[in-house]
């Protein structure tokens, strides 16, 4: 018997179906592949050979990440639209609009009786994909397949610009700090995600009955449909349910007709676990982060040794006061209290989890815990300032002594730390901010205006996307062979770079380092559009959480030729030239 098999490699998973002579589904699986395409797509051979033993098998491959797959392995391939189609003709003839939605891209396909199908797809942005609602969970703390099972009989919609997750981020945070019930909010995304689909793809077409919904977030969200049904206008009669609508593609993939290749299991594993690694290397490639292994342990040993920020636990501490610095950002609080020598005594780092009052009183009541325990409750509060976005709201709440511009906070801890600089670039999770100094003084400030491609949170939710935690993709960055050069768009639009990326053998190693040159690159020329980089000077200082991401500091390094100057606290330098202002008792 020859089966018959489609395997569908998309933006983040991959499908396979394989069918009997008969046309009956005998294997079929979904899953994150997370960059591991060759690993994922041999696992589901693996397991065909454990169900049907070493048969012959007739593949094809679809998707938007599986032509590299076609390329290297010599397997013929189709577009998914066109294995979609060839499904719904097939099996399910009833069927006049197909909505499908990916993990970053969506489709609808307007069939008629007397014309070719009406093929509807998604550019290069991915709002209101599969990948913008995951941003969204993440976002809400709720795991992606528990997002439906929160949403509430009785919710309130909100406007949420469903266009990007970028955008999206600021809505649903302000929702978050307003205390709105997250039932609320994931409702207002699915909302969101079903009007972005039918603004964008059904145009000047009508949605007619019957409707089938395919892809992971519906297959997965099973409340999803409803807010799409909600859109168009139609009732649950009118929907077609596909048997598996997660592997609509790979399914429809393994019935075409076309050329297909012909071999056993074994072998088409053979084929794209070998031939796929033999893909030469890009010609487009940036440089290497370091040359050698020996070059990056002496730079991440010279990180390491170097103190900048002398830091002194509560109990070893015996000067009589202190001075108290906050930093009360959009998404996280920072404190920073020091002694009398400007030393570090404590330090404390939260998310806000839209309370930002409660993250203060938690971080102060931490240091009166350390004190009491330490004996130390004699230590005196000598001054305190706050910075950043809920400065005022902070101030009035806790009596602070001074309120402080992020700019003057941040200026105020890299003069400390280098006296002579002449740049400081402060990137955290959603903005970033430059600051040029001329003869000792601030001369210019730029800011990043909506667009967060250049933040640390654009990488650290790309790397969690692939399952790594933000430590662990900035060591992998830190291996990269032939980093890839993604460019500066934003994330939605660079994700069609990853994707041509994984088509030429790139590695998840070779991916995240061109994300951190991405960062510098974005904020460099995209931001502050330098034409000549000599204008950064000699003494550059960097702060921000992104640069605890030691591949970003080092990609900064290798576009600037300079080496920069970065304490073990970039995330608390904000806090931290507050309280060095509350000590000096001026802004």
């Amino acid at each position: 018997m020859i089966y018959k098999l489609g395997l569908d490699v998309g933006s983040t998973t991959a499908k396979i179906a394989v069918l009997d002579t008969n046309g009956t589904l005998v294997y079929n699986a979904y899953r994150r592949h997370n960059t591991k395409v060759t690993e994922v797509a041999c696992t589901f051979f693996d397991e065909i050979k454990a169900k049907l033993g070493n048969c012959r098998v007739s593949a094809m491959v679809t998707g938007s990440a599986g032509m590299g797959i076609s390329e290297a392995a010599r397997i013929p391939f189709v577009q998914e639209v066109v294995a979609a189609s060839r499904l719904i003709f097939e099996k399910y003839p009833s069927v006049r609009t197909l909505v499908d939605l990916g993990g970053e891209d969506s489709k609808m396909i307007f069939f008629h009786p007397d014309r070719q199908p009406d093929i509807r797809m998604n550019g290069n942005c991915a709002g209101g994909t599969g990948a913008f609602i995951d941003q969204m969970a993440m976002l809400l703390n709720i795991p992606i397949e528990e997002l439906s099972k929160h949403i509430e009989p009785a919710y309130t919609i909100y406007a949420i610009a469903s266009r990007c997750g970028v955008f999206a981020k600021t809505d649903v945070q302000n929702l978050i700090s307003r205390e709105v019930p997250k039932s609320d909010i994931a409702a207002s995304v699915f909302h969101a995600v079903a009007m972005q689909t039918m603004n964008t793809l059904a145009r000047a077409c009508d949605v007619a009955p019957k409707v089938m919904f395919c892809g992971g977030p519906f297959s997965f969200l099973p409340l999803l449909k409803d807010f799409f049904l909600k859109a168009m206008n139609l009732l649950p009669r009118d929907v077609v349910d596909a048997d598996h609508p997660e592997i609509v593609s790979a399914h429809g993939a393994a019935l075409m007709e076309a050329s297909r290749l012909e071999v056993d299991v074994d072998d088409l594993r053979r084929r794209v676990a070998t031939e796929r690694v033999a893909v030469t290397p890009r010609k487009n490639a940036l440089p290497v982060l370091f040359a050698s292994d020996a070059e990056r342990e002496r730079w991440l040993q010279y990180e390491k040794e170097v103190e900048l920020v002398k830091k002194v636990p509560v109990a070893a501490y015996d000067g009589s006061c202190c001075y108290v610095g906050m930093d009360s950002g959009s998404t996280t609080t920072k404190i920073a209290i020091i002694g009398e020598n400007k030393e570090l005594v404590y330090a404390y780092y939260a998310h806000n989890n839209g309370n930002p009052l409660y993250a203060v009183k938690h971080g102060l009541q931490g240091f009166a815990d350390e004190l009491e325990a330490a004996g130390k409750k004699n230590i005196k509060v000598a001054g305190s300032a706050v910075t950043g976005y809920g400065e005022d709201l902070i101030r009035a709440a806790f009596g602070i002594d001074h309120g402080v511009v992020e700019t003057i906070a941040h200026y105020t801890a890299a003069h400390y730390l280098n006296p002579d600089l002449s740049f400081v670039l402060d990137i955290g999770g959603q903005d970033m901010k430059a600051i040029f100094i001329k003869n000792g003084e601030i001369s210019r400030v730029e800011l990043n205006e909506a667009c967060s491609s250049g933040c640390g949170s654009f990488v650290e939710t790309f790397g969690k996307s692939l399952g790594y935690s933000a430590p662990e993709f900035a060591a992998l960055a830190c291996t990269a062979v032939h980093p890839c050069d993604l460019g500066t768009r934003c994330t939605v639009f660079m994700n069609s770079k990853v994707k041509q990326s994984l088509r030429e053998n790139a590695t998840t190693a070779d991916i995240a380092a061109g994300l951190s040159y991405s960062v510098i690159k974005n904020c460099l020329f995209k931001v502050l559009k330098f034409n000549d980089l000599q204008e950064l000077g000699d003494n550059i200082v960097v702060q921000g959480g992104a640069f605890k991401n030691a591949s970003i500091q080092r990609a900064l390094e290798v576009v600037t030729g300079k080496r920069v100057t970065c304490s073990k606290i970039p995330e608390l330098m904000g806090a931290y030239g507050a309280a060095l202002i509350a000590m000096n008792g001026k802004v």
